[in-house]
């Protein structure tokens, strides 16, 4: 499959930008540029908020059950399209065809639970104090959205984004991740052929600082929505801010887990293992410190090592490929320094531990363990193939060492004890936490963190309440 150069997509149609500057695109299990992708100016983002103001007031005003009709089809063509997008999505980003087939799947799903909620989207009578006076609270889009990707999940995070805004009526602008832009327009081509009118979605790509800048301070838009690092998200949140602007903020995690003494090991350990190295550990809700009850330790980094040693690490387009490269040079010296650091404050090296000798961003599944605390893995999000294990005695000491990091967005647990698990759910101070399986960011769950990992949701029902206003009219028949 040819790998296409991704241009802008603005008021329905497909361009260059202004200035005719593009981007390269890198495939990361080789190290080789494939395409390019536009770069937006400020012009072109004039272009696009013209468009999207024009688009919002088409939308706003199409019946909520036609909105529904064309997001159901738009799932269908996603469906349809599995294998096309899967391909390029594996070529830019790099997990295998596997994950690239499961996230455009869990995309149609999405858009098909937004479909949904578009249709209950409801308001609410108040019974009033007078007989001649009625009280009615309506639900109404909240404007243009401005809304910004990252590059880990192309589809699965601009989907939620997308699905949400246009369930309530809003339009929206997103702002694409350059590494990986040709499935997130796969994307957007097919709600354009699913019916959804010129300007209520546009994809642009460029500068990141520059296009946020833009948009975020421009007065057509009205909400804001993020998924990526807390630095970043702090930034635009403080910008949004100074403008009065609604937040939505996904930011980074560090998901502690605890496996008890009580725990089914082995079962807990196949499933961490591949919620670990899926998308070579690229997830902001990865697990990623295990703290795991001491008697039953040994035997769980065992079991652990034995499925990170047996996954086979490869180029994605290989459909034997368990694990796939990772995003960029920049990650793959992440991990040396780490792990270099985790090593000389006395953590044991387990398995893995090495770049691979290939072309490519290739980093060997990685277990490390009696991982002081004190260690950069510890306390820094890995965002890679990298498994920190270390044993704790007292359970409300590892609560405690689960909280004692700012960010808060996943948290996983392993117990047959239901005093356990009440525990643990109730003292973990995490905005998703599941416990003894992988049940985290499904579409009709919420989906989001507490503390520094963010506010706000993108899933569930919670999802659509930032993309509507709430408007009370009181009204006295006479």
């Amino acid at each position: 499959m040819n790998y296409p150069n991704t241009q802008l997509y603005i008021d329905g149609h497909w361009r260059a930008g202004s200035t005719g500057a593009t981007l390269p695109v890198t495939n990361p299990a080789t190290g080789v540029v494939i395409g390019t992708v536009s770069s937006a100016t400020t012009t072109d983002l004039e272009d696009a908020l013209s468009a999207a103001e024009r688009g919002f007031d088409i939308w706003r005003r199409t019946p909520a059950r036609e909105r529904a009709r064309i997001m159901y089809t738009v799932a269908g063509l996603l469906r349809e399209r599995i294998e096309a997008i899967a391909t390029l999505m594996t070529l830019e980003q790099g997990k295998p065809l596997t994950e690239s087939r499961l996230e455009t799947l869990v995309a149609a799903d999405v858009v098909e639970w937004f479909a949904g909620e578009a249709m209950r989207a409801y308001g609410r009578v108040i019974p009033p104090r007078s007989t001649f006076v009625s009280q009615n609270v309506l639900r109404e889009p909240v404007g243009v959205v401005a809304a910004f990707s990252p590059w880990n999940f192309p589809i699965n995070q601009l989907v939620r984004k997308i699905s949400a805004a246009l369930a309530a009526g809003c339009s929206i602008i997103a702002k694409g991740p350059e590494e990986t832009p040709a499935s997130p327009a796969a994307l957007v081509q097919a709600f354009a052929d699913g019916g959804v009118p010129p300007g209520v979605i546009a994809l642009v790509f460029g500068d990141p600082a520059q296009m946020s800048t833009h948009l975020i301070a421009h007065p057509v838009v009205r909400k804001i929505t993020f998924t990526g690092s807390t630095a970043v998200g702090k930034q635009l949140a403080a910008q949004a801010g100074a403008h009065m602007k609604r937040m939505t903020m996904e930011l980074g995690g560090h998901a502690p887990v605890l496996v008890c003494e009580d725990a089914d090991i082995s079962n807990a350990a196949r499933i961490l293992a591949a919620g670990k190295f899926r998308n070579a550990g690229q997830v902001c809700i990865s697990p990623t410190r295990f703290l795991v009850h001491e008697r039953v330790y040994a035997q769980f980094v065992e079991e652990f090592s034995v499925v990170a040693r047996a996954l086979r690490v490869g180029d994605g387009l290989d459909e034997t490929t368990g694990m796939g490269p990772l995003a960029n040079r920049r990650r793959v010296d992440a991990m040396e320094r780490l792990l270099a650091d985790a090593l000389a404050r006395g953590a044991r090296l387990v398995t893995g531990g090495t770049q691979i000798d290939r072309a490519g961003y290739f980093f060997t599944p990685t277990v490390i363990g009696e991982v002081p605390v004190e260690a950069q893995v510890m306390n820094e999000e890995p965002f890679g193939p990298i498994a920190p294990i270390l044993p704790f005695s007292d359970l409300d000491a590892a609560i405690k060492e689960a909280n004692r990091l700012p960010v808060g967005l996943a948290a996983y647990a392993f117990t047959r004890s239901l005093a356990s698990a009440h525990r643990i759910s109730n003292g973990l101070e995490s905005g998703m936490i599941s416990i003894n399986h992988a049940g985290l960011a499904l579409p009709e769950t919420p989906n989001g963190g507490l503390k520094e990992s963010g506010y706000g949701a993108e899933g569930g029902s919670e999802a659509i309440e930032s993309y509507l206003v709430t408007k009370f009219v009181t009204q006295m028949n006479v």
